[in-house]
């Protein structure tokens, strides 16, 4: 497919992966975007993950129809993007293969390449005849040696990880050709969320690189291309980045036999009847953490419980904790809730996790031991009311 008279989709879907990273679920598969300019000089930008689709080498071909493959850009090593590299120079063994001093460094490592190896820099600028490519440096967006390519003469940026999603494309590519919001959206936060959320800070800086370039196209590696409106994401991925949410909470518990499951209920119920309408609740033993990250990341308020399990709160708790001690949402509101029979441990581990992320606090903890009585239940009352007061007086932010 065409996405210009010189430049050439290659993409493939992925169904039939069930973990990215052999990590995080891919329910719609995922799509792996790679790109052919066959000008004058010839650029392969990023391949496809090995043994994804069997014609690759045969489209490439057909495409250059008996001319010389010049380069292969590598704005990534990780095998997504990389992995058919030592396939194609074996077919087109005088390629130049393009990227900076850290992506050699990485090239080296797992393929052992030594030649024929082009070393660019924010400076640097490859002319193909009608199509010229500048390079933006991107470190840890999400790998050290991460970069975008530009062609500064159809004004399109071939982004990389950046702007991309989780989700096979549907025959819809590009934006205007999907219902984005209803099929894309959420998977695209969830990627941002666990892939990249944790470089938020460096998604920042490569935003003040592309300041002041013209973007008419958008082409990420996983994910639609963006061709008329390519600055709704760049909205959406500046939004993420500075960690603004909206008006929102998330419950997430974990319970052995239902007490702390019983609690989260009551605290959701309790919030909806003071007018916050956006509430999700999680079961954090049967819903993956991706998807409650991908909730957390969207919404303001974070309500965690637990009950106690070994002196501490339960693993699967303590799993997602983990993972958000990873990716690190930050300006979060949280509340937290606990339930115990004999001993508590719960609310004191949850306790010295939020003292690592720098969350505001909207009131004390509530741990109830037993059975939920009436005088418990205005806790869980004291708990929503003080959490939609301060999700509210941050509506502004």
């Amino acid at each position: 497919m065409k996405l210009s008279n010189h430049i050439h989709y290659l993409g493939v879907n992925d169904r039939k992966k069930h973990l990215f990273e052999n990590n995080w679920p891919l329910p719609n598969g995922i799509s792996y975007n790679s790109y052919l300019i066959s000008d004058v000089h010839s650029a392969l930008i990023d391949t496809l993950e090995y043994g994804s689709h069997p014609k690759y080498l045969q489209k490439i071909t057909q495409i250059l129809d008996g001319k010389p493959l010049d380069y292969i850009i590598v704005n990534h090593v990780e095998p997504d993007h990389a992995g058919m590299i030592a396939e194609i120079l074996r077919y087109y063994p005088q390629s130049k293969v393009v990227g900076n001093n850290r992506t050699h460094k990485l090239l080296r490592s797992y393929f052992g390449f030594s030649d024929n190896l082009l070393e660019v820099n924010d400076c640097s600028e490859v002319d193909l005849g009608s199509h010229k490519l500048e390079f933006v440096m991107t470190p840890w967006v999400h790998w050290p040696e991460t970069m975008m390519t530009y062609d500064t003469v159809s004004q399109t940026l071939f982004s990389c990880d950046a702007f991309g999603s989780f989700g096979a494309l549907d025959g819809g590519i590009f934006d205007d050709e999907i219902d984005f919001d209803r099929f894309y959206l959420d998977e695209m936060l969830r990627y941002y969320s666990n892939i990249v959320g944790k470089y938020s800070l460096m998604v920042q800086k490569a935003f003040s690189k592309l300041a002041g370039i013209p973007l008419k196209t958008i082409c990420p590696s996983h994910g639609p291309l963006w061709r008329t409106n390519p600055m709704k994401v760049v909205g959406l991925y500046d939004k993420w980045s500075k960690h603004k949410a909206d008006e929102g909470v998330v419950v997430v518990f974990a319970s052995m036999y239902g007490h702390a499951e019983e609690l989260a209920d009551i605290i959701a119920r309790k919030i909806a009847e003071r007018g916050l309408k956006q509430i999700r609740i999680y079961d954090v033993s049967k819903t993956h953490s991706s998807y409650i990250l991908r909730d957390i990341w969207r919404y303001k308020g974070v309500i965690l419980g637990s009950c106690a399990y070994n002196n501490g709160m339960h693993p699967m708790m303590l799993h997602l904790c983990n993972e958000l001690e990873v990716s690190a949402p930050k300006d979060k509101i949280f509340s937290l809730f606990g339930s115990c029979g004999w001993n508590g441990g719960g609310i004191k581990s949850l306790q010295s996790f939020v003292a690592t992320t720098g969350w505001e606090e909207a009131t004390s903890p509530v741990e109830i031991m037993g059975a939920l009585d009436a005088e418990k239940e205005l806790l869980c009352d004291s708990l929503a009311q003080e959490m939609v007061t301060k999700i509210f007086s941050h509506s502004d932010d």
